[in-house]
């Protein structure tokens, strides 16, 4: 089939490789030309695992090429999708002024029949919007059909969460639409949910905000074990083990980032205040997650005492592991309210150092986690990095001013780490001093 991609960014530059894998035709779009020229000369804007071996073979086989003219774009396609990004406004709400814009530019665009696709994470009630602006603005006679899609894509994993969806969601109100998208997923054996339009924009943001709660619910529950004495990793355990429950999601820690939770948690809040009902169990979820950020703060004063000119190492920048994503990373928080109090940064994460050049400011960035543990007074996990589980700890402690380390993803084992001879403190456990 022959398929468009408007906008290039985590989740249409992975469903554009993804569709073309697949065996469709497909333009992938952006007005970044300068990105276009990279991705058309195989050179990736973000880092994702596999992504960029899946774009090179892609375009080789003439399935997938990339074009900053969007008109180009639409007039290509039998199916539109729509992947731009929905920020966040000061209030809290979706800002969709860039959905509102490439659907005009569509109903000028076009002159036959279109599915056009919002996968964006959007307000319910956006399908309707879409649908008006192109209704209003398209040529007498053409037809078209719009059509919720929902993303469930995880950065790190995203392209193996598009090929191996746990669910794929189609909201539409046409039987024709229904049946194009269900040719354009057959390849992939998923379960199928066909619903309206209002409840597939719904079950995006209703799921992003269940993983954040359950996120909040354990950093809540670490807590109450520090205060008690309990281990969080414990409680995790045997809960986890209820089917009702399980495991995912239930780790303790500074708290979740990324530019989906935080923002779709806001923006589930400000929809409910549209409809009258006031969401009070995801204003907590939100609480929860900063006072995460800030108890980490705390920590690090209670034990350091006094910071400034404290020569203070970090391992990890990025959100999550297996992304470069700094968008609302709790290490920027972090770092910015150490920096208040005097503290002197060296910082290494694998991936994300060259986004944090552009957010962070007086750090001495390093070329890996043993160059930051030189001279330092201690040493903080923000990002749990598999390399950083394999580090060689005598190392460390020979490299470090003092044997201190404070660890937010709870990545070792206090025991092992006491039998090493560190002072070590992490989230919801028996510190070790």
């Amino acid at each position: 089939m022959k398929i468009s991609v408007i906008g290039s960014g985590y989740v249409g530059l992975s469903t554009a490789t993804v569709l073309a894998e697949l065996g469709n035709d497909v333009i992938g779009a952006d007005i970044d030309k300068d990105k276009i020229e990279k991705l058309n000369n195989g050179i990736m804007p973000i880092f994702e695992p596999g992504l960029k071996e899946l774009v090179e073979r892609n375009i080789k086989e003439k399935r997938l090429r990339f074009t900053y003219d969007n008109k180009e774009a639409i007039q290509h396609a039998e199916i539109i999708f729509i992947c731009v990004g929905t920020p966040p406004k000061a209030t809290g709400e979706t800002d969709l002024k860039y959905i509102e814009a490439v659907a005009k530019e569509i109903a000028e665009t076009v002159g036959s029949y279109k599915v056009i696709v919002h996968k964006s994470t959007v307000p319910v009630e956006t399908g309707e919007k879409v649908q008006k602006i192109i209704g209003e603005n398209v040529k007498e006679g053409v037809d078209f059909d719009v059509v919720s899609n929902p993303e469930f894509l995880r950065e790190g994993t995203a392209i193996k969460d598009t090929m191996e969806p746990d669910r794929i969601v189609i909201g539409a109100d046409s039987e024709k639409a229904v049946e194009i998208m269900k040719k354009v997923y057959g390849p992939i054996k998923a379960p199928l949910i066909i619903t309206d339009i209002r409840s597939a924009e719904l079950i995006k943001h209703a799921s992003n905000a269940f993983l954040a709660t359950k996120i909040s619910f354990i950093n809540a529950v670490a807590q109450i074990c520090e205060l008690s004495g309990a281990d969080v990793e414990k409680v995790a355990e045997g809960m986890g083990y209820d089917k009702r429950i399980m495991r995912a999601f239930l780790n303790a820690g500074i708290g979740y980032g990324g530019f989906c939770f935080p923002k779709d948690v806001q923006a589930f809040i400000k929809i409910s205040e549209q409809y009258g009902y006031d969401f009070q169990l995801l204003k907590a979820t939100h609480d929860i997650n900063e006072q995460q950020k800030e108890l980490f703060v705390q920590k690090v004063k209670n034990t350091l005492k006094d910071i400034g000119d404290k020569k203070i190492g970090i391992l990890g920048l990025s959100f999550k592991p297996n992304t470069d994503d700094m968008r609302f990373a709790p290490s920027v928080y972090i770092i910015q309210e150490l920096q208040k109090e005097g503290a002197k940064i060296k910082a290494y994460d694998p991936e994300a150092i060259e986004r944090a050049k552009s957010i962070l400011n007086d750090i001495e960035f390093c070329k890996d986690s043993y160059e930051v543990c030189e001279g330092a007074d201690i040493l903080l996990l923000l990002t749990e990095w598999n390399e950083f589980k394999e580090l060689d700890i005598k190392k460390i402690k020979s490299l470090m001013k003092n044997p201190l380390i404070i660890d937010g993803r709870n990545i070792y084992n206090p025991e092992d780490m006491q039998k090493e001879g560190f002072s070590y403190i992490s989230i919801g456990r028996k510190d070790v001093v």
